[in-house]
């Protein structure tokens, strides 16, 4: 099991991200990450194999400001636990993060490699970075390319994807897998 957090905010939100994540520490997981845009599209992500509380460290060591993030714990199914493994997953402006099983992943890795993307982790979920960016390559807005990626993949998953280039954006997606979306006042 793992988990995902998404927060749209009017101030810094990695500490929110970070609660987020140690809520859901009882799923269990083997590494945690999280990536933070700020209001001029600059993001920062931070990995880490082990607990929340080493995710937690890290971001001490290195501030993270910034309005819009998603964090996530990953119990590896597709690669081994490792730092360069753990979530969010980045393709070029396009991050991500996933909780499920791509089951076709391996012809959408193929395709997209041979469209010249270079995948850096074993993960199912650097799929979705690509494909989505690929997409939106393509024309029109982030909202538009992911509905054109989804119905691509196939599976029982969750997954909350963010562009750099559009601070302050958010959007989930599921199939097969229960998803919560709250909405806060600050």
């Amino acid at each position: 099991m793992c988990g995902i957090v998404g927060a749209v905010a009017q101030r810094d939100i990695a500490e929110i991200l970070l609660e987020g994540l140690r809520r859901l520490e009882y799923r269990g997981y083997d590494s945690a990450g999280l990536a933070v845009v700020d209001s001029e599209g600059h993001m920062t992500r931070v990995r880490r194999l082990g607990k929340v509380q080493m995710l937690a460290q890290a971001v001490e060591e290195q501030p993270l400001h910034g309005g819009t993030g998603i964090a996530h714990t990953r119990w590896a199914t597709h690669g081994e636990p490792s730092e360069s493994n753990a979530h969010p997953h980045v393709s070029e402006h396009i991050v991500v993060v996933h909780n499920g099983i791509i089951e076709n992943h391996e012809p959408l890795r193929a395709l997209l490699q041979s469209r010249g993307y270079v995948f850096v982790t074993e993960t199912d979920t650097e799929v979705i970075a690509h494909l989505v960016h690929w997409e939106l390559e393509q024309g029109g807005t982030l909202r538009e390319a992911v509905l054109r990626a989804i119905p691509q993949l196939r599976g029982a998953y969750g997954t909350v994807i963010m562009d750099t280039r559009d601070p302050g954006t958010l959007l989930a997606a599921r199939s097969g897998s229960p998803l919560v979306i709250g909405l806060g006042m600050g």
